[in-house]
């Protein structure tokens, strides 16, 4: 072989390696590869070859191998034979495979079933032709470390903003040129909507996924994701980056309107003044950014009805009640404001809602008064009837706050006893009526389980939380005794210290027999 050749090899190695930036073992392999693939053709018989290439001087030798094959094993089917079909006959394939006795006879004892055997072979020329053949192996291999080199690359940067340019559209999708080879896809439903893109623009998203894929852009970005509005307030608010504020939060109706929760680690510091920017430039920045789309900033509340006040501007809220059990708050607003608090379409109410993590519904101050006048006479009727006392008692409950037969069934007495109105005897008789309730209700509901007597005489067990045990298939000590606390926490009112002492008290008899033992 011409040294001539040898400094063809290594001057195509260095070429593509420099040109792709790929590592140059990459390429040596794509070129055995294709040298392999040459010799095959050459050879015009079913052989298998291996060619090496001496990284250094450039030489290559070329190898014919043998898989060699166990005795009693059948030699590779032919095309159109299923192995289910094979009775045992041995197929000829002497091209490609050895038989374990006559390798171990002609090459050596230590061989094993899966190994190679090799004997040199003339080497092809690498010319033109040779050149032609490890061309499509050489792309396909170097196509392949580019697209791993993206995803060592990208794989950490998840959650960060990437810019490039536009570099197509594809049904719908816009491509990314990131520069070099590496290439991101903004998926439809990820654009902003009605936001021009024409190739060349320059473009930023954020990176959400990467992933391999087989062909196509690996990179996967948003322009409509909240947090992409998050990053992009980072990018613009010093102070964000510093950590003397934070960005709790956000909620996009992408390309209309956004609404972005702000709170200060420096009380002396102002979060919203300091996102809007000086005459508005930081917030503006911001919208520019995303095709014009409007941004309220809202200063983050620990309080949840103070921080959905917050998020309803520019809206006034006249009252709010909140529901803790629904996770809602019913809103009320000047008859003249329901439009603006509403927003179009909704969109106002909407985005509070997503922004703060709780169901809004809006209304008009008359409409709230109506509808708490409603609630206030449904309660009254209800401790009316359920506890059957008149009705200047069911209203001085309601007054005080009461929404549930439970809650005065297990509200201390302390309380009821500090009730203007009420001496301890009236707040002990009405006590014990709200508990007389549950322990109907408990006994209706329970699909007709009772409480074993083990149950019901456990220390600190009353019959209303006894039924209501029996009713979720506790009905003796045993059941309780097994229960973990939050199982039990809320059955016939009880709390988390009550429900841990009862099932203490119900394992009580489990240590004592481990004593007994000892």
């Amino acid at each position: 072989m011409s040294s001539e050749m040898n400094k063809n090899v290594l001057l195509v190695v260095d070429a593509v390696s420099n040109e792709k930036g790929v590592e140059k073992e990459i390429i040596f392999e794509a070129i055995e590869m294709a040298l392999a693939s040459a010799t095959r053709k050459k050879a015009k018989l079913d052989i298998d070859a291996r060619v090496a290439v001496n990284r250094a001087t450039g030489a290559y030798d070329t190898f014919r191998r043998w898989e060699v094959i166990a005795d009693d094993a059948p030699e590779e089917l032919p095309e159109g034979v299923e192995e289910e079909d094979f009775e045992g006959q041995l197929f000829d394939a002497p091209d490609r495979q050895l038989r374990l006795a006559d390798a171990r006879k002609e090459y050596s004892d230590e061989i094993q079933p899966g190994d190679f055997v090799e004997e040199p072979m003339d080497s092809v020329e690498f010319g033109r032709i040779a050149a032609q053949a490890a061309k499509q192996v050489i792309v396909q291999k170097v196509r392949e470390a580019e697209r791993a080199q993206v995803i060592e690359q990208y794989k950490n940067r998840i959650g960060e903003l990437i810019t490039g340019l536009v570099k197509r559209m594809e049904r719908g999708a816009v491509i990314m040129d990131l520069g070099g080879s590496a290439e991101a896809i903004i998926p439809r439903n990820e654009l902003i909507p009605r936001e021009p893109m024409r190739p060349g623009d320059r473009v930023r998203g954020y990176l959400y996924d990467v992933r391999p894929e087989p062909r196509g852009p690996q990179l996967f970005v948003s322009r409509t994701s909240p947090t992409f509005l998050m990053e992009l307030f980072t990018l613009e608010v010093p102070e964000i980056g510093q950590g003397l504020i934070e960005v709790k939060g956000a909620a996009r109706d992408p390309g209309l309107r956004a609404k972005v929760a702000v709170q200060a680690k420096d009380k002396r510091i102002d979060p919203v003044g300091a996102c809007v920017g000086m005459r508005g430039s930081r917030v503006q920045s911001v919208t520019n950014e995303l095709a014009g789309e409007r941004v309220d900033i809202v200063l983050w509340d620990d309080n949840p009805a103070q921080f959905v006040i917050n998020a309803m501007a520019p809206a006034d809220v006249e009252s709010i009640v909140m529901d803790e059990d629904r996770h809602s708050m019913d809103i009320a607003v000047a008859e003249d404001k329901l439009a603006q608090a509403i927003g179009r379409g909704g969109q106002n109410i909407r985005l509070a809602s997503e922004l703060t993590g709780w169901t809004l519904n809006v209304m008009t101050v008359e409409d709230a008064e109506s509808k708490s006048e409603e609630e206030t006479d449904r309660l009254i009727g209800l401790f009316r009837d359920q506890l059957d006392v008149d009705e200047d008692v069911a209203i001085i409950l309601v007054q005080e706050g009461f929404t549930s037969i439970e809650e005065l069934g297990y509200v201390p007495m302390e309380e009821l006893t500090q009730i203007e109105e009420f001496d301890d005897a009236v707040a002990e008789e009405l006590r014990n009526r709200a508990r007389d309730v549950l322990l109907s209700r408990a006994i209706a509901g329970g699909d007709s389980k009772q409480p074993a007597e083990d149950l019901l005489s456990l220390d600190g067990m009353t019959e209303v939380i006894a039924y209501a045990l029996a009713g979720e298939g506790m009905t003796d000590r045993e059941a309780l005794a097994e229960a973990a606390t939050d199982e039990v926490v809320g059955l016939g009112g009880l709390t988390e210290q009550r429900a841990a002492e009862l099932i203490m008290a119900a394992r009580a008899h489990w240590f004592e027999e481990e004593e007994d033992a000892a």
